[in-house]
């Protein structure tokens, strides 16, 4: 009797593990299997929160090898240890960071996390360029960490006088007058080299830019609008009107694509235009 009981219950074992073990196998298929990231409903990060490919200003540069990505309390930079400037210059700006106390340190200072050659305060010295900020201070008066951190030579490149104090500033400042505005705006900046050779100041040999470019993108979802600037390294007291471009041809000029995970549908039309319409 006995026998025939154990026998009776072995012999219904194999269908019950059977399905023991197809349930086990459906659960970690489904488990392990690559699911859609999205992000919370009503989520309110901001862009200086998310992982850098999830921020809207952070670009992707195309055909030259990226250089060393510098994460700053600010913004984030690209460095070309070659050219010892930036290939690009990334940053958020939102209406209550423009109203920032903190002054300016006005203390340049040799990047400390640059890999390599870096450029030095001296380099510049007697050299008839300006030590010219690509994120600026004035954008980083609501962190003392940040403006001090503006002032790293890594976020800096050779600038004609006359155009960082003058037609370079006038953008900045508008740039400023635009987040107080919309709330939050998104700034790409940094150097142009039409040549492989550039002209070199100083001992480790600063790369002196031929241009400089400056995208910005106002991300409303009404209304989304964005616009490209290029201005010649030199001086000049122009409209900000005559420097204004199509971000479509501050990519060709650069080989970068900027705002690149926006919807293809925005992202193509908003860079076409090349009114300023802000």
């Amino acid at each position: 009797m006995s026998t025939s009981k154990k026998k009776k219950k072995k012999a219904s074992a194999g269908p019950l593990w059977f399905i023991v073990v197809a349930v086990l196998l459906g659960t970690l298929t489904y488990k392990y299997q690559p699911q859609e990231e999205t992000r919370p409903a009503g989520s309110t990060q901001t862009a200086k929160e998310l992982p850098a490919d999830e921020r809207l200003e952070i670009p992707v540069m195309h055909a030259r090898a990226g250089g060393q990505i510098l994460e700053r309390t600010g913004y984030t930079a690209s460095y070309n240890a070659d050219y010892k400037t930036p290939h690009w210059v990334a940053w958020e700006l939102t209406k209550k960071e423009t109203q920032g106390k903190e002054t300016r340190t006005d203390k340049f200072l040799p990047d400390p996390d640059v890999l390599g050659a870096k450029a030095y305060t001296t380099d510049y010295t007697n050299s008839g360029y300006d030590r010219g900020h690509m994120a600026p201070a004035a954008d980083m008066k609501w962190s003392r960490k940040a403006m001090e951190e503006s002032f790293y030579l890594s976020n800096i490149c050779p600038q004609n006088p006359n155009l960082n104090r003058g037609d370079w500033n006038d953008l900045e400042e508008q740039s400023r007058q635009w987040a107080k505005k919309y709330g939050r705006i998104y700034i790409v900046c940094g150097p142009i080299y039409d040549s492989k050779r550039p002209k070199r100041i100083g001992n480790n040999k600063v790369a002196v830019p031929d241009a400089f470019y400056k995208v910005i993108l106002v991300n409303e979802k009404k209304d989304p609008k964005a616009i490209g600037f290029i201005f010649p390294n030199k001086a000049g007291s122009k409209p900000l009107e005559r420097y204004a471009v199509s971000v479509d041809s501050v990519e060709k000029r650069t080989d970068i694509d900027f705002f690149p995970i926006l919807p293809d549908e925005v992202e193509n039309r908003i860079e076409a235009v090349s009114e300023l319409n802000f």
